[in-house]
């Protein structure tokens, strides 16, 4: 798939707040996926030079291709901020339209930009003329249950001079919710000429065929399903390498726990290393859970892992677990 002059391949690890920082967004990169999003970050963050805005641009070399997301619905601040960053490491602007937060919905950013098109447009408009990158745009299927406009919404993006579009098939009132809706994806590929990224409910390499075939989609991004298992990139890029092959085979999911232990020592490493120890425990709580999902026990170490304080002791609590799980196991 190209995204203006740039190859990102089919397989996008999509944008999210509090996960998709530098150190999992390399780590999902070395396990196949081929399109990296940032977490979004501020346009007026970035124009009035907030600190902790300016360390979520950072990328690294090792995840490019990469594209930097962009919340803001003042097309004059959009197209400054855009213009003002776009030297630093990445290759595409992405502009959130489908963010359903409140403190972000309440200011007419994210997915509130879905009911103003003209606004909306305005803002794709601002910030193409004002860089050379490409941009793109991710929407919602429609703000309310009654409002699915996304096909439509995301034709006037293309004539705003977007080059993709990426669509998450829930309203902003399911927030994520119920079952995403595949026929607004293939809907919004039947309305459109520019590259369609599907997204929604992509949790096993079987989803992924699924939403390419239901959806003529030109690429899928995955979210929540990277979440504690960026191995799902690895595991969907052999499902289709297998299917091509000699069939694909039933199973394709997490390693056991000797690998995940290392990735969970390994993330934890870079985290400390990009945010210093007392940020890395506290985020690497909600990390540890995903990543130990359907081990068995492993609710006691979750437990223990919320009231670590350091490095070695999340390291102590999950070298007991290992043990433990060995005992179970002989």
């Amino acid at each position: 798939m190209q995204i203006g002059n740039i190859d990102v391949g089919f397989l996008s690890l999509g944008p999210m707040a509090g996960v998709t920082d530098m150190p999992f967004r390399i780590l999902c990169k070395e396990q196949g996926a081929d399109l990296i999003y940032t977490e979004m970050v501020s346009a007026k963050g970035i124009h009035y030079n907030n600190t902790n805005t300016k360390d979520m641009l950072l990328v690294d070399e090792a995840e490019r291709p990469t594209a930097l997301q962009l919340f803001g619905s003042e097309p004059d601040i959009m197209a400054e901020t855009a213009k003002r960053i776009e030297d630093r490491n990445f290759d595409i602007f992405d502009i959130n339209m489908g963010c359903p937060v409140p403190k972000v919905v309440n200011n007419g950013e994210g997915s509130a930009m879905m009911k103003d098109v003209k606004t909306a447009s305005a803002v794709v408009s601002a910030v193409v003329k004002a860089v050379k990158k490409p941009v793109t745009v991710k929407i919602r299927k429609g703000f309310a249950a009654g409002d699915a406009n996304a096909p439509e919404f995301a034709k006037a993006m293309e004539e705003a001079g977007a080059s993709a579009i990426a669509v998450h098939g829930r309203t902003r009132e399911q927030y994520y919710s119920g079952k995403a809706d595949w026929d607004i994806i293939a809907a919004v590929k039947q309305k459109v000429s520019i590259p369609v990224i599907g997204n929604g409910d992509i949790i096993t390499p079987q989803d992924a065929e699924k939403m390419l075939r239901y959806t003529g989609c030109d690429g899928i991004m995955v979210a929540r399903g990277a979440q504690g298992n960026p191995w799902i990139f690895k595991n969907i890029k052999q499902y289709f390498a297998d299917k091509e092959k000699d069939g694909a085979k039933e199973v394709y999911g997490k390693p056991g726990f000797d690998e995940v232990y290392a990735m969970i020592v390994r993330h934890l490493k870079m985290l400390t290393e990009l945010k210093g120890e007392w940020t890395a425990v506290r985020e690497m709580r909600k990390h540890v859970a995903w990543y130990t999902e359907g081990f068995p026990y492993s609710a006691g170490l979750r437990r223990d892992i919320n009231y670590s304080l350091t490095q070695e002791e999340i390291l102590e609590c999950l070298a007991g677990y290992g043990e433990r799980l060995q005992g179970k196991s002989d």
